[in-house]
Formats: structure tokens, C-alpha cells, sequence
């Protein structure tokens, strides 16, 4: 009797510690689940139309996640915007724009911004709904060009590399027309319009050159083009945080994860693998 007695106290006091012990682990592991889940420092990225919103989205936000920061977008629907904004302390950084385009507006406008570094880059591309190569292009086809300066000098200059036609040397991308073509051996007709336009354009022509952003916005496969400009490394775009902030903990996680193998291995997974790539990649 007295040993029942023992045995039963034993079985007691082990229920009483296991007791304990599991509410230990149970602590343990709600402080681990509360850890792990804890809320990502939210950051705003300022894009305008265009695939650098999904890129911030898909690709940089979840690599980003690891360093404890989640990515939004805030839309802009033109390239002054973003800029003021950032400068203003409204967002947080902005993805929209190349070197070029960074610091000539910067100086302009007064403004303290600084790039991270770059990224792929959608560049401007030929299209066309009839043909698969340039080498079907009939004598007189027409074809649609952005009727803006900097546009069209990029849309000569892609033209030019490809053979159609040759141009004035040294062109003024500010001031960039039709009359800087000085051989047309294809008695090409051109169609100026609104860079917005282009995709819209190609039911009525024979090829349309499209700027990368609205290319995308018009859901073009830059696989489809006919040729794909091969952006000049200051034409490509840029993460760009205030100055004040660029030695900033989020502006070195950012850095990080441009500049990783994580990141090139999700572009060349995602609809971003045929942009342009920026040179340090292969440097």
C-alpha cells in the first residue's frame, strides 16, 4: 500500500513537471513564431508606369524581407514627380530613371539624390505585327517613331545600329529630328507620335519603336522585338535614396541586394531576363 502510495506521488509530481516543461517550450516557441514574424519596416518606392513597380514588387521586396524591410510602390504618372517627392521626404526612395535623366534634373531643380546602384533595364524596341525579321522589311514601309527629342535620338541611333538608315554625327539628343537622318537606302516613311502611342500604332505600320516602358505597359515581349537597344551605361535606371540617407542602414541593404547573386538569379528567373544588364554585373 505504501508503495502505491510512493508511485502515485511519483506520477504526480512528473505530470506537474511535464506540465511545466511544456508550457516552458510552449513560451519558447510562441517568443520564437513571434520573432520570426515580427513586422518588416515598411519603405516606399516611388515608380512611374512602367516594369520597375513589378521589379520593385517581386524581385527586390522578398529579397529585401531577409534584411527586415518590405517594399511598396506609389505610383507617379509622370518623371517630375517621383523626384520632388523623394527630395520632400513623401517616399522613400524611388525607382524610375537613368544617371542621365538623375543628374541633369538634380542640378536643375536643386535637388540632393543619390543613386545605390543600378538595374536591368528595359531599353527601346523594335516591333512589328507582320514581320519576324528586319531582314523582310520592304522598300517604303512605314514606321512609327516618338515625336519627342530624346526619344527619337535614341530611335535614330537604334535604326542606325541596325542598319536602316544613317545619321548625322554627334546628335543632339535635346534637339534630335528627322533631318539628322542622312541615308535612307530603304525609303522609309516615318510616323511621328507621342511616345504613348507607339504600341498602339503597330496595326498600321510596319515597325513600331517603342520605348522599354511603354512596351511594357502595352504587355510587349521584349523576347518579340526585332532588335532591342543596347542601352549606354548611363541610360540605365537607378535605386535612388535622398543623399542624407544613402550611408543609411536600408539604403546598405539595398546596395547588398542589388548587388547580389540572389538578385541576378531572380532576374534571370522572372519577365525581367532580357533587359539590358548593368556592366558590373559581368565586370
Amino acid at each position: 500500500m505504501l508503495g502505491l502510495k510512493k508511485l502515485t506521488v511519483g506520477l504526480a509530481a512528473a505530470a506537474v513537471l511535464f506540465s511545466l516543461a511544456a508550457c516552458g517550450n510552449s513560451s519558447t516557441s510562441d517568443t520564437q513564431a513571434s520573432s520570426s514574424t515580427a513586422a518588416l519596416e515598411e519603405k516606399v518606392v516611388g515608380v512611374a508606369p512602367g516594369p520597375y513597380g513589378d521589379m520593385v514588387t517581386d524581385v527586390i521586396s522578398p529579397l529585401l524581407a531577409d534584411k527586415g524591410y518590405e517594399l511598396t510602390t506609389k505610383v507617379f504618372n509622370d518623371y517630375i514627380q517621383p523626384n520632388n517627392a523623394l527630395a520632400n521626404g513623401q517616399i522613400d526612395a524611388n525607382l524610375f530613371q537613368h544617371t542621365a535623366y538623375l543628374e541633369k534634373f538634380s542640378a536643375d531643380n536643386g535637388l540632393d539624390l543619390t543613386a545605390l546602384q543600378k538595374v536591368p533595364t528595359l531599353g527601346m524596341g523594335i516591333y512589328s505585327n507582320t514581320l519576324t525579321s528586319l531582314d523582310d522589311l520592304a522598300d517604303g514601309a512605314t514606321v512609327s517613331i516618338a515625336n519627342d527629342a530624346s526619344n527619337l535620338a535614341r530611335t535614330l541611333q537604334l535604326l542606325a545600329a541596325n542598319d536602316l538608315i544613317t545619321i548625322a554625327d554627334d546628335i543632339d539628343e535635346t534637339k534630335a529630328t528627322v533631318a539628322d537622318i542622312k541615308e535612307n537606302p530603304k525609303n522609309l516613311t516615318f510616323k511621328e507620335l507621342d511616345a504613348a502611342q507607339l504600341a498602339r500604332s503597330l496595326d498600321t505600320v510596319d515597325l513600331a519603336l517603342v520605348p522599354g516602358n511603354f512596351a511594357w505597359a502595352a504587355s510587349l515581349d521584349p523576347a518579340d522585338a526585332l532588335a532591342l537597344e543596347s542601352l549606354k551605361e548611363e541610360y540605365k535606371n537607378v535605386f535612388v535614396v535622398r543623399t542624407e540617407d544613402k550611408d543609411s542602414d536600408f539604403a546598405q541593404a539595398v546596395t547588398e541586394v542589388l548587388e547580389s547573386q540572389d538578385f541576378k538569379d531572380a532576374i534571370a528567373d522572372s519577365a525581367f531576363k532580357d533587359f539590358n544588364q548593368p556592366d558590373f554585373w559581368t565586370e
